[in-house]
């Protein structure tokens, strides 16, 4: 089935190419693209288990965009796909308007896909401030800059990532450095240090909102809640 995305505007537009181009950096992979109520949400993955060995957090980016129609889909496409046609949408945009995007060949190869935040239920449980997130994130890219030499192996390499992005961040046990990492490199802080984060609870996932963007963490066995 063709199907086409159609953003309100050429701004949303810019948006999703900065937003995708940042996330490609982390992982150049696949995005998850989901469309109802006139509003598309865009996931992107910043980390997760590589394998059920892997004890790494499972961190994703999100952003969400206005749509024009009440269109419903679901789709994984590839980045790089998903950005080519953008590039070209912008291009070809005018007087502020977004032109129809169509929704690249679908992939079914993508574990972290597979499980899917609640689109309701969140309950705030609490906050931090960009800031602290920003120091996190950074502090934590030192770490594992400094652990891992040249020819390291992949088992190390992941072992290293999963002990310094499962580390929690300071007063906030249920929030992994990983978030910060996410938040760092998708934009998400660094302009207002000072920004109140609050931090949203529903079933098993954290979701921390800033002005730019949210990132979502699906947590372990535990939460705040009980």
């Amino acid at each position: 089935m063709d199907r086409s995305i159609l953003l309100a505007d050429s701004l949303a537009l810019g948006d999703l190419i900065t937003y995708l181009g940042r996330a490609g950096r982390v992982e150049d992979g696949s995005v998850r693209l989901i469309a109802g109520s006139g509003v598309l949400a865009v996931y992107t993955a910043i980390l997760y288990p590589a394998g059920i060995l892997d004890n790494g957090p499972t961190v994703l980016g999100l952003r969400t965009a206005a749509l024009t129609d009440r269109t419903e889909f679901d789709a994984v496409v590839p980045v790089r796909s998903l950005l080519d046609r953008l590039t070209r949408a912008q291009q070809a945009a005018t007087e502020g308007a977004a032109p129809p995007i169509a929704v690249p060949t679908e992939v079914s190869t993508v574990t972290w896909a597979g499980i899917s935040p609640p689109r309701g239920g969140w309950k705030q449980v609490g906050s931090t401030t960009a800031g602290t997130l920003e120091r996190a994130g950074r502090e934590g890219i030192d770490a594992v800059a400094n652990a891992l030499p040249e020819g390291t192996g992949e088992q190390i390499v992941r072992r290293v990532r999963a002990e310094v992005w499962n580390t929690p961040l300071p007063d906030l046990e249920h929030v992994p450095a990983g978030a910060g990492f996410a938040a760092v490199t998708l934009g998400f802080v660094g302009a207002e240090p000072d920004e109140t984060i609050p931090i949203y609870e529903a079933g098993a996932w954290t979701r921390l909102t800033s002005s730019r963007g949210h990132v979502v963490v699906r947590r372990r066995s535990w939460s705040l809640l009980g």
